[in-house]
């Protein structure tokens, strides 16, 4: 099934909708999602892509990242990727949106509007292992050395994600 998402301005105007994959060859602006999961000792829910992902394979990225659908709330839409991604539900408090864009190799741009979501979560998963290999928690600490140490293996927009999200909190 074709995946779509909702073209917008810089102000959350909507343009229209394009199929995704054509949206991040032309690099166009469109909404999406990311979410901040964390445990009660304060690690972070990283999430390992499938290796059948059409970009950034067998990367490390935050637990979801993804797009609302059209007419779909971004709330919504979060919490629609936990279940189908992870398997789980939690609650999620929206944290604070940017623009950002990132080149993620094969001639393809993510371009997005991204509102940033987080949330506590410890409890078992139930992976779609189509979209993930495996989930881990990590301090923030050791995550910044892995990062700093090997960023070959985070996704691009990850990495541009967390460093927005540090000057946040």
């Amino acid at each position: 099934m074709e995946e779509f998402v909702v073209l917008v301005t810089p102000e959350d105007h909507v343009l229209g909708l394009m199929e995704k994959q054509q949206a991040h060859i032309n690099g166009l602006l469109h909404r999406a999602f990311s979410i901040f999961l964390f445990n009660t000792k304060g690690e972070m829910l990283l999430q390992k892509r499938a290796s059948a992902k059409y970009h950034s394979p067998n990367q490390w990225t935050n637990a979801v990242c993804s797009h609302p659908r059209n007419g779909e709330s971004y709330l919504d839409g979060a919490k629609r990727r936990l279940d189908e991604e992870l398997g789980i539900q939690t609650d999620l408090s929206e944290k604070f949106n940017f623009i950002y864009k990132a080149d993620v190799g094969g001639n393809l741009w993510e371009h997005e509007l991204d509102h940033v979501f987080t949330g506590i979560y410890e409890n078992s998963f139930n992976l779609n292992t189509d979209e993930v290999e495996e989930v881990r928690y990590i301090s923030i600490e050791d995550l910044n050395k892995e990062i700093a140490e090997h960023p070959e293996n985070f996704t691009e927009w990850f990495k541009i994600i967390l460093e927005e999200y540090k000057h946040h909190f």
